[in-house]
């Protein structure tokens, strides 16, 4: 008999440092074989299902995406229990239906990255291990985001290709033009070594977006932090209560078997 996933893992982006409405428990200092999250565990009840969260930048904001050390995130919130997880984040509208504010529930994702340690399966191995990586994000927990959002009349994108590049620093248009010619619909960078070490770990893995400007050349003017800022406060209060009313479903889920 499939064993409930229990606590929920949620990793918090830009915008969600700290995760209001969180009934703490306890705060946990976690090491890995692979170092120290970018975080301290905090654990807490929301709406009642027992979550365990983490800054993936770091408490304050201070890790940028191509140093965050992913694997040791991953590995941390699995050694807490986690078998699901919600990775929060902020990102830029390439489609046109995508803009400021809109929460996305992507289904696909392309990797623009380089120089990331991005799998568990390295260095001294008995065997070489090749996961099955059609699907990136759990479709049962995307079905629960987006069941919560209708009922509580959420604006969401039940779609997308999200697009991951190295930053810190913004795209170009160009860059832009090209990533939508692949088909990328939105636009980070940090979502592809979540999905991917989760998908190593065994463990549900789903993103759930925030889009907090128009992409590169999607608009008449320049990007600013202002722009960004803005759109998190507008849009950061839906992400907060998808989650809150979307626990309960997803620390129902059964844990998905070990890859082998």
């Amino acid at each position: 008999m499939s064993e409930t996933s229990g606590a929920v893992g949620i990793i918090g982006g830009t915008g969600l440092a700290t995760l209001t409405g969180l009934e703490i428990t306890g705060t946990q200092t976690m090491q890995t074989p692979w170092g120290a999250p970018s975080s301290e565990l905090t654990q807490g009840l929301l709406d009642g299902q027992p979550v365990v969260f983490l800054a993936r930048h770091g408490n304050p904001h201070r890790i940028p995406p191509h140093e965050v050390n992913y694997r040791a995130n991953l590995m941390a919130l699995y050694d807490a229990g986690v078998r699901t997880v919600i990775g929060v984040n902020a990102v830029g509208g390439i489609h046109p239906d995508m803009g400021p504010a809109c929460v996305v529930i992507p289904e696909q994702i392309i990797d623009y990255t380089w120089g990331r340690a991005g799998t568990f399966f390295e260095g001294d191995l008995e065997k070489v291990t090749h996961i099955d990586f059609t699907w990136p994000y759990d479709q049962n927990a995307r079905d629960i985001l987006m069941q919560a959002a209708t009922a509580h009349d959420v604006a969401f994108a039940g779609f997308g290709v999200y697009g991951a590049t190295q930053g810190p620093r913004l795209e170009t248009a160009a860059e832009i033009r090209r990533m939508e010619r692949d088909g990328c619909d939105l636009v980070g960078m940090t979502g592809m070594r979540e999905a991917a070490l989760a998908a190593e770990l065994g463990m549900r893995y789903v993103c759930l977006g925030l889009v907090v400007n128009r992409a590169a050349g999607k608009s008449d003017h320049v990007i600013t932090m202002e722009e960004i800022e803005a759109a998190i406060e507008q849009g950061m209060s839906g992400v907060r209560r998808i989650l809150e009313v979307s626990m309960t479903g997803l620390g129902a889920l059964t844990t998905l078997p070990q890859p082998s």
